[in-house]
């Protein structure tokens, strides 16, 4: 299984002082749905504490969880690619403080300095590769447990 990358120290030191230039912190109390699959994606965050569930609607009344993310952890992509829609739903499963990150400014940033901007590509394309094993093995734990029963 590939390493879970966390985006905040993977960045090299100057471009992670700009980028938390454009940081703000917030919190979610626990069980608050931080967004729904197929809303609008225009910001991302880094867990600083608590634990935030992944989910994905597999039928009209179920939901799995297919990631849990915690402290250091990417929460949300779907900003970087069109048509910026969320992907997966995101709910948090006890209180959480994040650095929230609005897409524009981060977009102009990497714009601006293209070293940040392949950095930060670069990071986000190891996370998705792990979120995608990771997700991988969960559904495949799902359907085993299907076809046992």
């Amino acid at each position: 299984m590939t390493k879970a990358t966390k985006l905040l120290t993977a960045l090299p030191p100057p471009q992670r002082r700009h980028l938390m230039e454009l940081a703000h912190e917030v919190s979610f109390p626990e069980d608050m749905h931080v967004f729904e699959a197929g809303g609008r994606a225009d910001r991302f965050w880094v867990i600083r504490s608590g634990s935030v569930s992944l989910t994905q609607q597999v039928t009209s009344i179920q939901r799995v969880t297919v990631a849990s993310l915690g402290a250091g952890d990417l929460l949300g992509w779907s900003w970087l690619f069109p048509p910026y829609q969320w992907d997966f739903g995101a709910e948090a499963f006890s209180p959480v403080r994040a650095y929230e990150f609005h897409a524009q400014p981060v977009l102009r940033l990497c714009e601006e300095e293209p070293a940040l901007g392949l950095s930060l590509m670069r990071i986000v394309a190891e996370i998705l590769a792990h979120r995608l094993e990771t997700t991988r093995n969960k559904l495949m734990e799902q359907y085993a447990m299907r076809r046992t029963r």
